[in-house]
């Protein structure tokens, strides 16, 4: 990482969480056909709580110009299993209005936002509820631009949504945004504060999601602790 005295190696001092939603691939698709949105759901077996962990003091340096790479490439955690996306009908909505007109291929008929709700906590107290269904890009639409030059999905396969903020600030998924870039420590509930995490701290990410009635169902929770 780069700091004051130039380019140097050593444990991490701005290492960060992601609260994301991970899409599963159930059936591939040949090298060289596209899938498109309405595709969604004959390729996408269910989805899972991810938490992209991230070295931003890495990150920093890598993505100028290029982009992160061994800033995230240590570790990607998720939660223990998948939930179909049959299971999550009653929670799909319409994703937020766009600013922009979208490329053809980007057009969606069918609403695949999802009403979820994210929580996560560090060391047992409660930091940020992310709101998924804010999201601007539905996994039916991410799944079509990464296919679109043809590449081929296969069983297994993982892809996540990118970071999962809203636009209150009890809503950010990351301490990158819930601390400001480390200018407001975040305060927890025992009296301690954050910046960025440190060795022994322990973080879980869960995600809910709305049911028909009005309730919700639990998706899962994927935990991990700071280790040095």
């Amino acid at each position: 990482m780069r700091g004051p005295d130039g380019i140097g190696f050593g444990p991490s001092e701005r290492l960060d969480i992601e609260a994301e939603i991970g899409f599963v691939v159930g059936a591939g698709s040949p090298m060289g056909r596209s899938v498109t949105v309405d595709a969604f759901d004959q390729h996408v077996f269910g989805i899972c709580v991810v938490n992209d962990w991230s070295a931003r003091d890495i990150q920093a340096w890598e993505y100028v110009p290029l982009g992160p790479f061994l800033g995230k490439s240590f570790a990607t955690s998720i939660s223990p299993w998948i939930v179909p996306l049959a299971a999550l009908q009653d929670a799909r909505v319409e994703p937020p209005a766009r600013d922009v007109e979208l490329l053809t291929y980007l057009r969606d008929e069918a609403p695949w936002g999802l009403d979820l709700e994210l929580v996560v906590t560090l060391n047992g107290h409660e930091i940020s509820r992310p709101p998924f269904a804010s999201m601007y890009w539905t996994g039916a639409q991410m799944l079509a631009h990464m296919t679109v030059n043809g590449a081929s999905l296969r069983p297994g396969d993982l892809f996540a949504s990118g970071t999962v903020s809203g636009p209150d600030a009890s809503q950010r998924g990351s301490l990158i945004e819930l601390s400001w870039n480390g200018e407001t420590p975040l305060q927890l509930g025992d009296g301690t504060s954050r910046t960025f995490l440190l060795d022994g701290d322990r973080v879980s990410i869960g995600a809910s999601a709305r049911t028909a009635d009005g309730g919700r169902i639990w998706l899962g929770q994927v935990d991990g602790t700071v280790s040095a």
